[in-house]
């Protein structure tokens, strides 16, 4: 009986690793910024790019909009939610603050191993930014990519699972910032924090790689916050 009992449960187990591996996948997409807010989302559509039947996409889709990272319309409509002026700002500051004691942890106690990705990263990185002809999409997945680098190296799971979620609601306005302003990627002022906070681990100065990382994010929240793309307010759109 109790054989007959686990066997029963398989089913359910298969359709959760399918929900996880949609939530995952939606994940990505809105962290690395190839999902920019006011952007809609079809369950069918995202169901045939990834393989599988509808429901593990409504799945996950269900949680992330439990998450605040996307949202359902009164007509049904998902889509990636608007960011208010205020909450971009109170978002940029959590980062700083989070972020910023992942990379001191990082430069205290990274491996070779660790090393050695962070190098591979800020150098894929630099290499698109300064390409003639970057591709702006490609160049917000390195970015996220070095960070990630950096944040893998810190030794504790449940910070990186808490920047993880901050990036979830940071990708999409990034792509959107950097889609109608692609003179801040030319700039480089991305390209200067990232060499600072390599510089810091490489040297295992805690409080460099501290400032560095918070450097990145103060400085292209400014930007983005100068251009005005964001609601001037919290509600409506």
């Amino acid at each position: 009986m109790r054989s007959v009992t686990a066997l029963a449960d398989l089913p359910q187990l298969e359709r959760q690793t399918l929900s996880g591996t949609a939530y995952a996948a939606l994940s990505d997409l809105l962290a690395s910024g190839r999902l920019a807010p006011g952007e809609r989302l079809s369950l069918r559509q995202s169901a045939a790019a990834f393989g599988v039947s509808v429901m593990p996409v409504r799945e996950a889709v269900s949680r992330l909009v439990a998450d605040g990272v996307l949202e359902v319309s009164p007509a049904r409509v998902i889509r990636v939610p608007m960011m208010s002026q205020d909450a971009f700002r109170a978002l940029a500051e959590t980062r700083i603050a989070v972020e910023g004691i992942a990379a001191a942890r990082t430069a205290l106690r990274h491996s070779a191993e660790d090393l050695s990705a962070i190098r591979n990263a800020e150098a894929a990185f630099r290499s698109e930014a300064e390409a003639t002809q970057p591709d702006r999409a490609r160049a917000i997945q390195l970015n996220r990519d070095l960070h990630f680098a950096i944040y893998d190296a810190c030794g504790l799971a449940p910070l990186r699972e808490i920047i993880a979620r901050l990036w979830l609601k940071a990708g999409p306005v990034i792509n959107l910032d950097l889609r109608a302003h692609p003179e801040r990627l030319r700039q480089g002022f991305a390209l200067r924090r990232h060499a600072e906070a390599l510089a810091a681990i490489e040297a295992r100065d805690a409080p460099a790689a501290e400032r560095a990382i918070a450097a990145d994010i103060r400085e292209a929240a400014e930007f983005i916050l100068a251009r005005g793309g964001l609601q001037d307010h919290s509600g409506g759109d």
